[in-house]
């Protein structure tokens, strides 16, 4: 496979090497923040807080699935009063009981390391909520159980429908009173997610079009992405699997300040090098750094000294700022972008982004 950067520019090529219509599915994002709001509240969520506060939260999801408790913890920030944990995995923690909310979230609705910890969350009395397809097996153990349950419409690929899934969970933390977060603010992020896809639209040309622009800084190289903030460090492991499922593209995945603890010492390794005497440039580290509005001063101090550290090792730096008031608001811009560039850089190299042909091997043979 070869880059192929003027593939970003053909729009024939955009049309015909998406088949499977990747493009137009981030480009739905803001429809789905409207659509998992307006979903999520005709579910009665407020009836969650009938039982109180629980005295954890626990996100069982994979995949594309699996971000959203993570979108979740990050817009709860800090100051939750109550732990959030993400579960990526068959089997439920030992301590969660009957105090504890468990959300199952699947895109397909059948995912067996959800189902799995959705049975387990039944039998040991906790309450449940399960969002994902209507009339999927998910949505048969929540009814069962008498659970709530919010059917969203989700179509192709789960990692396409990302705030489809995330929003209800948003929407199920207001109403238990630990997340700011109401029908103007899901407005604010649709907004900012519909300026997003204008800007980063096909026809829109490399050189303004920050999407096209991230995968060409991305194209060739060994990237390494780190964010600032627990916000922004959401945005920065979407991008990572974005570029694995999408584009087939290997990355690295960081969060401030731990990266300044062993990922740091990369910018002095054979990765980092450069042979200016090469017939052909190879394939060279890039950091690509995250950067959130709200940082803890000393992030802000880390940050900006592994910035000057990879620029005085010749290692390229591309830096994006998220933008909002609201750590959801910051999150979306990120992801979107993240998830354009994605796709960009996997039309550049000519691959279909739609595919997942490996996982889809994995679970094949698992299943035999």
């Amino acid at each position: 496979m070869i880059w192929e950067p003027e593939r970003l520019d053909d729009q024939r090529h955009l049309s015909e090497g998406d088949p499977g219509g990747m493009l137009p599915a981030v480009a739905a994002s803001a429809a789905h923040v409207r659509t998992g709001y307006r979903t999520a509240v005709e579910s009665r969520l407020d009836r969650l807080a009938d039982h109180g506060r629980p005295r954890a939260i626990v996100v069982a999801g994979m995949g594309g699935s699996g971000i959203a408790g993570d979108i979740l913890a990050a817009a709860a920030g800090n100051g939750a009063p109550l732990p959030i944990v993400t579960l990526r995995s068959y089997q439920l923690p030992g301590w969660v009981g009957a105090t504890d909310l468990v959300i199952a979230v699947s895109g397909s609705g059948d995912t067996e390391e959800t189902l799995s910890v959705a049975t387990q969350a039944v039998r040991r009395g906790c309450s449940l909520l399960g969002v994902g397809p209507a009339g999927s097996p998910l949505e048969a153990i929540a009814v069962q159980a008498s659970a709530l349950y919010v059917p969203v419409p989700v179509t192709g690929a789960s990692r396409a429908n990302i705030w489809l899934l995330a929003v209800p969970l948003i929407v199920a933390a207001a109403e238990l009173r630990f997340v700011q977060a109401d029908a103007e603010l899901f407005e604010r992020v649709a907004k900012s997610l519909e300026d997003m896809a204008h800007r980063c639209r096909p026809s829109s040309e490399s050189f303004i079009n920050p999407g096209k622009s991230l995968a060409l800084d991305l194209a060739e190289s060994v990237p390494m992405i780190w964010g600032s903030s627990q916000a922004a460090g959401v945005a920065a492991y979407r991008l990572v699997c974005q570029l694995g499922a999408n584009a087939k593209y290997p990355a690295v995945y960081g969060e401030l300040p731990e990266v300044d603890h062993n990922l740091v010492e990369v910018f002095d390794g054979p990765l980092a090098e450069r042979d200016i005497f090469a017939d052909t440039a190879g394939r060279t580290l890039r950091l690509v750094m995250l950067r959130d509005v709200e940082e803890h001063p000393q992030v802000t101090r880390r940050r900006e000294t592994s910035l000057r550290l990879a620029r005085e090792r010749d290692v390229p730096v591309t830096e994006l700022a998220a933008e909002g008031t609201h750590p959801l608001e910051r999150m979306a811009g990120l992801i979107a972008l993240g998830d354009y560039a994605g796709t960009y850089l996997a039309l550049g190299y000519g691959i279909d982004p739609t595919p997942v042909s490996a996982i889809t091997e994995i679970k094949a043979r698992n299943s035999q």
